[in-house]
């Protein structure tokens, strides 16, 4: 007779290890059954099970069979991920505008849509315009492609546990539930995850971009504030309340200017998008793009070498106290790296202990503009590859 429950924790370890055969897919696009067999050590009978039910759900297809990398034997049953039998919509609140995605799984972002905000938006005008860009982008979504989550990501302090947004001062807002506006307002029943945009972005160039092999990464964010998304070993970095990362306020000039934060020399009145801009002579009202007049120089004006260095010894800082194996600058100050990397890089060196410097890699986002909106996706997917089959059976 079996034990009490066994059948239990029998559904319970497919139901893992079909998330995780989805989840390697997902990541990788298309493998093959003997590389599952190799990464997830169990036999190839029980990985051609779970990858038939994948199959039965929609979610994976065979492919052209993939040669062993030895080259000798019989070519192993291919996998690949079937983009458009689910997808998520990806929610990216800026500064200055909001972007909405849909995206397939596999992370392909199939279409978005784009409107620019006022200062400081209302939080309900936010919802209304994303309800709007929704609409926009799953009007020609394919009828047999299922709905399965919805990720959001805002420029500010998140509490991911009931959707907060605690402090975003560059949005003007303050303890703004937004998760649940946004929700409330789209009338979907799918799960909404909410989070700090840096941290969205260093998910993402972990899983799909400059990070993939790392385990150790720092995503600094540059959208008029500055802010971090912090993984180590393999896993986000979010501290006790999930705030972890605000390393624009990490004080670096006691005697400075004072701070939107209320403190006084932060790094962010140094390095942030209107330091920049007061440096090179720009209005103000191009803050909330810097990134763009930053692209449109093909030389760096003598007044940022001072910014690169406050940047570079700022990084140091980071890297000495996280020990990083990747930095990745992204939003303004990947268009900054691009004008004054080699500035960066020598304060960075000048700052950094020999130790952490020499195993650190300072570079911009493989995944471009795109990071951030891929970061909301992958949390959007979570659930479903937490569960392929209970997720698409509700």
């Amino acid at each position: 007779m079996a034990r009490a429950g066994t059948g239990t924790n029998q559904e319970a370890v497919r139901r893992h290890n079909l998330g995780t055969v989805l989840r390697y897919v997902h990541r990788t696009g298309s493998t093959s059954r003997a590389s599952l067999t190799s990464q997830m050590a169990l036999n190839r009978s029980t990985i051609g099970g779970l990858a038939a039910t994948l199959e039965d759900l929609g979610l994976v297809r065979r492919s052209t069979p993939v040669a062993s990398r030895a080259g000798a034997g019989r070519p192993s049953a291919g996998l690949e991920v079937v983009s458009r039998r689910a997808y998520v919509l990806a929610i990216d609140v800026g500064v200055d505008r909001v972007v909405v995605g849909r995206v397939g799984l596999g992370c392909d972002v199939e279409v978005r849509a784009r409107v620019n905000l006022p200062p400081e938006p209302a939080p309900e005008h936010v919802a209304e315009t994303i309800v709007g860009l929704v609409a926009a982008v799953r009007a020609d979504a394919s009828p047999e492609s299922t709905l399965v989550g919805v990720g959001i990501s805002v420029p500010g302090v998140v509490r991911e546990a009931d959707g907060m947004v605690v402090f975003a001062p560059n949005l003007g807002w303050h303890e703004v539930p937004f998760a649940a506006l946004v929700r409330e307002r789209l009338g979907l029943t799918v799960d909404h995850v909410i989070a700090n945009d840096a941290d969205l972005g260093a998910r993402a160039e972990h899983v799909r971009g400059a990070g993939v092999a790392v385990d150790h990464l720092v995503y600094v964010s540059g959208d008029v504030g500055v802010g971090a998304g912090v993984i180590t070993d393999g896993r986000p970095l979010g501290g006790a309340g999930g705030f972890a990362g605000e390393i624009g306020h990490m004080s670096f000039a006691p005697n400075g200017l004072r701070c939107h934060c209320g403190s006084r020399g932060c790094w962010e009145t140094q390095v942030g998008a209107v330091a920049i801009a007061r440096a090179i002579g720009a209005p103000a009202d191009v803050v909330p793009t810097l990134d763009a007049v930053l692209d449109d120089f093909d030389g760096p004006p003598e007044s940022l070498h001072e910014i690169a260095h406050h940047v570079g010894h700022g990084l140091a800082n980071v890297i000495n106290m996280l020990n990083p194996q990747v930095v990745v600058l992204g939003g303004y100050l990947a268009s900054l790296h691009r004008l004054v990397e080699p500035e960066i890089l020598a304060a960075v060196r000048s700052g950094v202990m020999s130790a952490a410097g020499g195993q650190v890699l300072v570079t911009r986002p493989t995944l471009g503009a795109d990071t951030v909106l891929v970061g909301a996706a992958e949390a959007a997917f979570e659930s479903l590859l937490a569960d392929p089959a209970g997720v698409l059976s509700r």
